[in-house]
């Protein structure tokens, strides 16, 4: 049983003994053992009931890559934004729901592949020796567990164990949930490889992967997830940028499956590159879609000026016709060109007026080139208007919410004020050009009409057909080299470690810190548990208590016994516990000395309550008495308790009480022992008045006759701090020994004991301390510590004790290997 024996942290000079207070708690080594091994099987358990939490890491590089087909003769421009806004908005893509609906939905990993362990559901995929390719148009089994097990290459057989009569089925192309009839039992059946699967809850298509000939053996659980659900728990990658290159993307995973989470990486990051591409080429895509119908136009324009054209050469001499007025031809040629390219520029800018004015997206734009507008400013700001108007777009699910949104729309009102100016501005040039080229056409068209009509006609069907194919030719290039750009556009996204599984990458659980934090506690919660009983605890602990306590004499101290009967001294004469009562013996002796006291002497022993062991001492004193051929007689007054005559194996029919109340003579109630020169008294039957007994005058009567006969005389009398019995005996003794017994005796009974002393109610009194053990003071291999100058041990003590062999599991190995072997030796 846990106690605090002789645990003090203080001696009387203040100071701590650090080593004494390691040897202490050393002693309570039981506990610190059985600590350490709860805690230490409270986290293996938890060590092996924890899945191992793995983390996957890629990097990506973000950086402008112009079209290596841009120089300073291409008609498109692909410029935009910079690199600090591409790294912001590529980790806010990342983590957005829409991206990430993609990326799971391309790998159907609302698809989860089990294996049922000892302790938990075990992530197998890419481990187990198939897969399975839903039908995203079809209804699935809604989170239940299918059960697959292979039967061979070609086999395979599923389980479905229904509970009830319903089940929920998911469609993933519209996650649409349902609820469809299933049967009320469990559903088996075996299908082939590579065969559709179509039933009312399954529509699957199982494939080999991964296949090697020892893996079959084991059954999986495939279960079809929520899609958002599903989304939700994947949409938490982390993205950090490097610290030194604020061009580099760091993407992590945690997770408990190494292979589902490189997959995921990769496949988010290929995602994120056609996405970033797609937006790239849009503004090529936009102009291609307006030449194309642009061209569709024209094409029928120069098909009918081409036959109006042959009509007219069928019917006339076109050589003599050409002949003055070839000179005419070209020139209006060139004016016109000149004329339809303002033209072109000038329709161009209304209609991106009228666009910038009444739309709110502008990813259409067609690139200011397509109509031949090679202003700097107009082109930049058309490129950016398209590229800011793609990210808004892409922000529908974005974490950064209207914060990010308001910065994005100022700067889109921004960039349209800036190309509306620009646009009128260059409106104004444009529209002197065109005035300019209008009066030379007039001047030439006024001397053509001076031509024979017959060569007016052919320069006016001349001119429409030279004009539209010119016209035709321009747009054809425009679009060739839209094309080209398109094609050999880069992504600004690259990778430059794809996530792998090169081993290692364990987050946890940390089993040796489980282990270390297990072993601290296993000795922290001992320690505190110990500390707590011993400063909450009230007893008498060790001698230092006593000593603070009272200022009366401590006469002796006595061990703990180890006999079954409280007569350790008889049976065991040679014990280390005799010793200690032969020690108080020796005292009692020199106090009486002391007193000058001749002829009988007295000894009352009592204590503060029952339990003490006044009766274990007051047997034992009278024994060392006895056993010294002195006649002693145990005089048993614990009238209202008595106890005293089991030891003896005699009657307590007749005692003390019978010769109070007159009913029998002193020589009646006197008992022998076997024990020689020991007789006693005992109480006999308890009285109604006891208190009155003691203080009759037959107790004086029988005191006075006792000393006639007796050396010593012993009083085993009632506790003090529960009756007042002791008091009134107190005056028949010569000195009054008070029972501490360690850890059982309270501190305020001390203090109780020192006002009775003071105010003369006991005289002559001397403390023993009963029950003490310092084994935790001393070790192993030290004794029992039974008093002062007598805990031989069992080394020292060889030839003047009996060996006791101790109890402790450590005491017994150092008795049983070094002391009894010696002692065997020495015989």
């Amino acid at each position: 049983m846990l106690d605090v024996k002789d645990f003090t942290f203080f001696d009387k000079q203040s100071s701590f003994d650090f080593k004494g207070f390691l040897i202490k708690t050393a002693s309570y080594w039981k506990w610190f053992v059985i600590g350490l091994i709860i805690a230490f099987s409270i986290a293996h358990q938890v060590n092996v009931r924890k899945q191992k939490i793995y983390g996957i890491e890629t990097t990506i590089a973000v950086q402008e890559e112009n079209n290596p087909f841009f120089t300073a003769n291409t008609s498109l421009v692909f410029n935009w934004g910079g690199t600090s806004d591409k790294v912001q908005m590529i980790s806010t893509t990342l983590k957005s729901r829409s991206h990430n609906e993609v990326v799971v939905d391309r790998l159907q990993f609302y698809v989860d592949y089990l294996r049922q362990t000892k302790y938990f559901l075990q992530d197998v995929y890419g481990e187990v020796p198939f897969k399975v390719t839903l039908d995203r148009t079809q209804n699935q089994l809604l989170g239940q567990f299918v059960k697959v097990k292979m039967l061979s290459r070609d086999k395979y057989q599923i389980t479905i164990p229904f509970q009830s009569n319903t089940a929920e089925v998911i469609k993933y192309a519209d996650n649409r949930i349902t609820t469809i009839a299933v049967p009320n039992k469990e559903f088996v059946k075996t299908f082939k490889v590579g065969e559709d699967v179509s039933l009312p809850f399954l529509h699957w298509k199982l494939s080999l992967a991964n296949y090697s000939g020892d893996n079959f053996d084991e059954e999986t659980l495939i279960r079809c997830n929520p899609f958002d659900a599903t989304v939700s728990g994947l949409k938490g990658i982390k993205v950090d940028t490097d610290d030194k290159a604020g061009s580099i993307l760091k993407l992590g995973m945690e997770g408990t499956n190494k292979a589902r989470m490189v997959d995921y990486l990769n496949a988010t990051v290929e995602v994120l590159i056609k996405r970033q591409l797609d937006s790239k080429n849009k503004f090529a895509e936009n102009t291609i879609n307006f030449i194309d119908e642009t061209l569709g136009s024209m094409e029928k324009q120069l098909k009918n000026s081409g036959e109006e054209l042959k009509d007219f050469s069928k019917n006339n001499n076109i050589i003599d016709i050409e002949e003055g007025g070839a000179n005419y031809k070209q020139q209006l040629l060139d004016f016109d060109a000149k004329k339809d390219d303002v033209e072109r520029k000038i329709a161009y800018l209304n209609s991106l007026k009228n666009y910038l004015k009444g739309s709110v997206d502008f990813s259409k734009l067609p690139a200011p080139t397509v109509a031949g507008i090679d202003e700097p400013n107009i082109n930049t700001n058309v490129a950016r208007l398209i590229s800011l108007s793609i990210q808004r777009s892409e922000l529908v699910y974005s974490i950064k919410g209207e914060v990010y949104y308001e910065r994005i729309d100022n700067e889109i009102q921004s960039v349209k004020k800036v190309l509306l100016e620009n646009a009128n501005s260059y409106r104004t040039a444009l529209q002197y050009d065109l005035n300019l080229a209008n009066e030379k056409i007039a001047k030439i068209e006024g001397e053509i009409s001076k031509l024979p009509e017959n060569k007016q006609e052919w320069l006016k069907l001349s001119r429409k057909y030279n004009l539209s194919d010119n016209i035709y030719n321009t747009f054809l290039q425009k679009r060739s080299e839209a094309s080209i750009v398109k094609a050999a556009n880069l992504s600004d996204i690259q990778f430059i470690d794809p996530a792998k599984d090169v081993g290692g990458g364990l987050l946890g659980p940390k089993t040796s810190v489980n282990y270390v934090l297990a072993f601290f506690l296993g000795i922290l919660i001992p320690l505190v548990l110990v500390f707590f009983i011993f400063f909450i605890s009230n007893s008498i602990q060790n001698i230092e208590d006593i000593s603070s306590l009272t200022q009366l004499p401590l006469l002796g101290i006595v061990g703990v016994k180890h006999s079954e009967t409280n007569l350790s001294v008889f049976e065991r004469p040679k014990s280390a516990l005799s010793e200690s009562f032969r020690a108080i013996r020796s005292s009692l002796q020199f106090l009486y000395k002391k007193q000058s006291i001749e002829g009988t002497k007295t000894l009352m022993l009592t204590s503060s309550v029952s339990g003490e062991g006044k009766t274990f001492c007051s047997i034992n004193i009278a024994t060392v008495f006895a056993l010294s051929e002195k006649k002693t007689i145990i005089l048993g007054l614990d009238l209202r308790k008595p106890k005293i005559f089991d030891d003896f194996n005699i009657q307590n029919e007749i005692g003390a009480v019978n010769y109070l109340i007159g009913q029998k003579r002193l020589d009646e109630v006197i008992q022998k022992t076997h024990i020689p020169y020991l007789d006693v008294i005992t109480s006999g039957p308890i009285p109604p008045n006891p208190s009155e007994l003691i203080l009759g005058e037959s107790m004086k009567e029988m005191m006075d006759q006792l000393k006639k006969e007796y050396d010593y005389i012993i009083l085993d009398t009632p506790p003090v701090g529960l009756v007042s019995d002791a008091l009134e005996l107190a005056q028949y003794c010569d000195v009054t020994l008070y029972i501490v017994r360690q850890n059982f005796t309270k501190k305020e009974m001390l203090t109780l004991l020192n006002n009775r002393s003071k105010r003369g109610e006991l005289n002559n009194i001397s403390i023993i301390f009963n029950g003490y053990e310092n084994k935790a003071k001393y070790g192993v291999g030290y004794g029992y510590g039974y008093g002062y100058g007598y805990s031989y041990g069992y080394g020292y003590g060889s030839g003047y004790h009996e060996d006791e062999e101790p109890t402790g599991f450590f005491s017994k190995l150092y008795y049983k290997f070094f002391i009894k072997r010696r002692n065997n030796g020495k015989q």
